[in-house]
């Protein structure tokens, strides 16, 4: 297996009194990959930006220490221990889809002599890393990897709340996973298109979106975006949508394509302004990296379908609610899913709606389960 390069005498490494000087430096950054405050945890599941987002933090908050000793993982975890152990070791990651690759890479020098050790994580529903002192070290950090002395000793730690995070020895990507919707497009794109006769795409689109074998990387509210801005009904058949893009033409004339009155960047803005499914697939995870990860349901943009009914659905706002999410949250049972009316249990044709449902206000929904149809 090829490991990622890593160039670790790149840049003088941080020891002793360095260390302590540079500590506040890196608590400032977002200890968690959604900056949403050191220590506390990200509030959606982890998809493809914020794995993206997690291997930049790791790259970042890492690349001067120097870390040492044996590989702490907590008793109550399943997943395996790691049989790492080195005087002097330095951590890199990089991400791809839903996975991150953490490696481990002895320094020249240190005891005792071993090759370098490469681990994949997936992330499950609240995975994140975090860099802290040792001695305060966040609730919930499974695996714990600690610098070498002198000088204050911190911890890079795989926090997991609920636990459904894991890790694998060895560095490989999980077999099956299709190519990154953000860092392999074009192969992303071919493998779709080449796979329409799958029986993955005889789905609706919305369920056809969480499948990694085609789009990895593409979660809940990535879907939720992507066909909300391209008006798609999320019950649409996924090769029905598809199949169109195999003979798509361009948004303008070939001809005016080519034409030399045209320049650049007006025929880039042409494309960026007529994108395709697969594009949008790239491109949204794209803005929610360059955003930080601070793309949330607080902001200008609501990320859930059931809150932004598409032109002409509005009477199966709880249809959809209720095909894509069985089990009501959690919740004060005054705003738990209301039972499905009558008039939406009989098809989704333009039936009468319930006189009730339609005369009460609008209420703000709950974000909905985070569902998976084939792991995290």
């Amino acid at each position: 297996m090829t490991m990622p390069s890593s160039d670790p005498l790149g840049s003088p490494l941080k020891t002793g009194s360095d260390i302590a000087t540079s500590l506040d430096a890196h608590l400032a950054q977002p200890a968690v990959i959604l900056p949403t405050g050191p220590g506390r945890p990200s509030h959606r599941m982890p998809e493809g930006p914020e794995l993206h987002l997690a291997s930049q933090f790791v790259n970042e908050a890492c690349r001067e220490l120097v870390f040492g000793g044996c590989v702490e993982k907590s008793p109550v975890s399943r997943n395996p221990e790691v049989p790492f152990e080195s005087s002097a070791y330095s951590i890199s990651a990089l991400a791809r889809g839903k996975e991150l690759r953490l490696t481990l890479s002895p320094l020249p020098g240190a005891r005792p002599p071993r090759e370098p050790l490469a681990l994949v994580f997936r992330f499950g529903m609240t995975g994140s890393f975090q860099l802290v002192p040792s001695d305060a070290l966040p609730p919930h950090a499974h695996l714990r990897f600690y610098t070498a002395p002198p000088g204050p000793r911190l911890a890079l730690c795989f926090v997991d709340i609920r636990r459904f995070g894991r890790w694998d020895l060895g560095g490989e990507w999980q077999p099956g996973r299709g190519p990154c919707v953000l860092l392999e497009y074009e192969q992303f794109r071919e493998n779709v298109l080449r796979n329409l006769a799958d029986k993955a795409f005889d789905q609706p689109i919305c369920e056809a979106l969480l499948d990694q074998r085609f789009f990895n990387g593409i979660g809940n509210y990535l879907r939720a975006e992507i066909l909300y801005r391209l008006r798609i009904p999320p019950f649409e058949k996924a090769r029905t949508v598809l199949e169109a893009l195999q003979q798509r033409r361009p948004v303008l004339p070939l001809p005016l394509l080519q034409s030399p009155e045209l320049t650049l960047s007006q025929k880039i803005r042409a494309k960026l302004q007529n994108p395709d499914l697969l594009e949008l697939c790239h491109s949204v995870p794209k803005e929610v990296v360059q955003l930080g990860g601070s793309w949330t349901p607080g902001t200008q943009r609501t990320l859930h379908l059931q809150t932004r009914p598409l032109q002409g659905h509005e009477g199966h706002r709880e249809a959809f609610l209720n095909r894509l999410q069985p089990r009501c949250p959690r919740g004060p049972a005054s705003t738990r899913t209301q039972k499905l009316p009558q008039s939406l249990t009989q098809g989704r044709g333009g039936g009468d709606q319930h006189p009730q449902a339609a005369a009460e206000p609008e209420r703000p929904r709950l974000t909905p389960h985070p569902w998976s149809l084939r792991g995290p």
